[in-house]
């Protein structure tokens, strides 16, 4: 995590509704220049001012799309990622260096892809080629990870023949994977899937794999207190065709098989019928009692496409969830939270309306933005990533969208209902 000097006091006493009033007045003064991006996320007072919203990759690409289109007469000088780090980290990389891509709180990190870090990552990929070779093993590890992961892991990821991927588009790459790849398929292939062993174990089910035996969960932490191979024997390296990360969402990993017991056990009470919906982050226990799974994007257009009277609970970000049900309640859809626990994304929720128009005020030149003061424009919390790791980060962000055949979010499965 990034450190974030604290506010000016008079940013943090604000109303919410002055606050609005001077973000509004800021936009103005910027003009064309600045684009605002809101994840789903996002809070309801943040995402009242984004221009453009959306999940963390197609937020990425708006943003280049936008600066694709760049002239003299329709300048874009400012992305401003209302997201957390790594999203804002893809946006710089898939945007040209003439654009500072803007974090507004640097706290805003990601639990999950802080779970991958970089000198874990070699030294697995180091003890796990030494297991399998020590086994007879002549094959190649393919490693795949998921675009919530730092600039860093993509770079690594790049540089090894791997892929990134995202929760519509991660049975596509696991598929590439498992024809080689941009190689040749061979037996003795394996693949090494981070940092979400959620996603992974879920994507290796609908492909097929049995994951009891041919997967096997690798944890750094294991690693680094002595046990080898992240906790897992050479034997179950040997047997894996999906090697997982222990790595996890901390929103979704709150989300249990009995809610969706108790939403079926409602149901059969009641005499309705809910459609349970989840983000392929959940734990495979969660995922299979599912009726359906799928990414962000999905969650919204199913919950839109709805029928008028339908029921769904849903297992996500209580945000997202709780603006998708406003939206749906007056067509006659319920929407519902699959747990009543309060799923939020924390380190999302440090990316408030004063750290906005911090971020707005020192690019309008105003730098305490309450007492008027003047003075150059400057920008603050610009997210950079170095040239030597975007270079093979993008290798594998490239590969990713070169898989990417489908419309965002259209990965789903029917569960068997009982």
């Amino acid at each position: 995590m990034l450190w974030q000097p604290s506010l000016p006091d008079a940013y943090t006493r604000m109303a919410p509704d002055d606050l609005a009033r001077a973000i509004g007045v800021r936009r103005r003064e910027i003009g064309e220049k600045l684009v605002i991006l809101g994840h789903h996320y996002q809070t309801d007072e943040v995402i009242r001012h984004a221009d453009h919203t959306g999940d963390s990759l197609k937020l990425s690409q708006i943003a280049a799309g936008l600066a694709k289109e760049r002239t003299p007469a329709n300048p874009l000088n400012y992305v401003v990622f209302c997201g957390v780090h790594f999203m804002a980290e893809s946006a710089d990389m898939l945007t040209p260096d003439e654009v500072a891509v803007i974090l507004p709180d640097l706290s805003a990190g990601c639990s999950m892809a802080d779970m991958a870090q970089y000198d874990d990552t070699v030294e697995a990929w180091d003890s796990i080629h030494a297991a399998l070779r020590e086994q007879g093993w002549r094959g190649r590890i393919i490693p795949i990870t998921y675009v919530n992961s730092s600039a860093a892991i993509k770079a690594f990821v790049g540089e090894h023949g791997g892929a990134c991927c995202t929760s519509s588009n991660a049975r596509e790459v696991l598929r590439w994977a498992l024809r080689g790849g941009d190689g040749k398929a061979t037996d003795d292939d394996r693949i090494l899937f981070l940092p979400d062993q959620h996603l992974g174990r879920n994507t290796a089910v609908k492909e097929g794999i049995d994951v009891a035996i041919h997967s096997c969960v690798y944890d750094p932490r294991l690693a680094r207190a002595g046990e080898s191979f992240g906790g897992a024997t050479p034997e179950q390296v040997f047997a894996a065709k999906v090697i997982l990360w222990a790595g996890h969402c901390s929103v979704h990993k709150l989300f249990r098989p009995e809610h969706c017991d108790q939403v079926r056990a409602q149901d059969a009470r009641e005499g309705t019928r809910t459609t349970i919906l989840v983000h392929p982050e959940c734990c495979k226990e969660v995922v299979d009692k599912a009726d359906l799974d799928g990414s962000t994007e999905f969650i919204i257009r199913t919950i839109r496409e709805a029928a008028p009277g339908s029921r769904w609970a849903v297992g996500t970000e209580t945000h997202l969830v709780n603006r998708i049900a406003r939206e749906a309640a007056p067509r006659g859809v319920h929407v519902r939270m699959l747990s009543d626990c309060q799923c939020l994304c924390t380190t999302m929720y440090r990316i408030d309306e004063p750290h906005l128009l911090w971020v707005l005020d020192n690019l309008a030149g105003k730098f305490d933005g309450r007492g008027g003061r003047e003075g150059r424009p400057r920008i603050v919390n610009q997210i950079k990533v170095p040239p030597k790791v975007r270079e093979q980060a993008l290798l594998a962000l490239d590969r990713m969208l070169t898989l990417a055949t489908r419309p965002a979010g259209v990965e789903m499965r029917m569960a068997t209902v009982d």
